[in-house]
């Protein structure tokens, strides 16, 4: 894959750490914008990267409160770097809108390989959105049911008038059920919709991700629009 231009935000406190990641993805063709703390981070996503790479552990703001504050203006792959191993440390970064996590220490191989396939995906979600819209015929660039209003191409969902602040992720499956509404669609095939790209999943994490969808449209005064059919998944309800 071709990187030149690709710009990646790299974040990271030890400086080591950070030199290295720099001299090895400059090496293999890509622009390297690099922070030393959480608020150069956030600064730095002014340059629009194609992909961000956070240390978890960064001192004023760590790469959980780092990513919170950027997602919503960010629609790039964002990947944490990090020691910790607990599954409650990788709900917390999916939480704050992270895409995916790399165990320190890790190979440079294996960290490359993360990368080529996250932005391999990023490539091709407009091709297969097309194909898509081709084969299902639900190629709808606008959708409205009651007060709700989501434009899928735009990454934008608004009810009453209010944009309800979904992630990136989150808003992925929120397009993935209404495309598919009539349809009930398990955790497994809803990650693999939307995030489906080379390494380790768990197909889990989009039942959080659900639950946060539910809460920032109650909170704006929506019901319920996704339905759970326990055992086998989650349905958009239409009625």
């Amino acid at each position: 894959m071709e990187q030149s231009g690709r710009k990646i935000l790299v974040a990271d406190d030890e400086e080591d750490i950070l030199t290295l990641l720099r001299e090895c993805l400059e090496m293999e063709g890509y622009q390297v914008i690099t922070a030393s703390n959480g608020a150069e981070a956030v600064h730095a996503v002014q340059r629009l990267p194609d992909l961000i790479l956070l240390d978890v552990n960064m001192p004023d703001l760590d790469g959980y409160l780092v990513c919170e504050k950027i997602r919503n203006y960010v629609d790039c792959p964002i990947l944490f770097l990090t020691a910790r191993t607990q599954i409650q440390d990788r709900v917390s970064g999916f939480r704050a809108g992270g895409d995916d996590y790399i165990l320190k220490p890790f190979s440079m191989e294996e960290l490359l390989a993360r990368i080529e396939a996250h932005l391999r995906r990023e490539d091709r979600e407009p091709v297969q959105k097309q194909a898509q819209i081709k084969q299902s015929g639900k190629g709808i660039k606008f959708y409205r049911q009651g007060e709700l209003a989501v434009d899928l191409e735009g990454y934008t969902a608004l009810y009453l008038g209010r944009d309800i602040g979904l992630t990136r992720m989150e808003f992925k499956i929120l397009r993935e059920l209404i495309r598919n509404r009539g349809q009930v669609l398990s955790k497994e095939q809803i990650y693999e919709a939307v995030r489906g790209y080379e390494g380790g999943a768990d197909a889990n994490i989009v039942t959080e991700h659900i639950r946060r969808i539910r809460k920032k449209i109650a909170v704006n005064g929506g019901r319920d629009y996704i339905g759970t059919v326990w055992g086998v998944g989650y349905r958009w309800i239409t009625e």
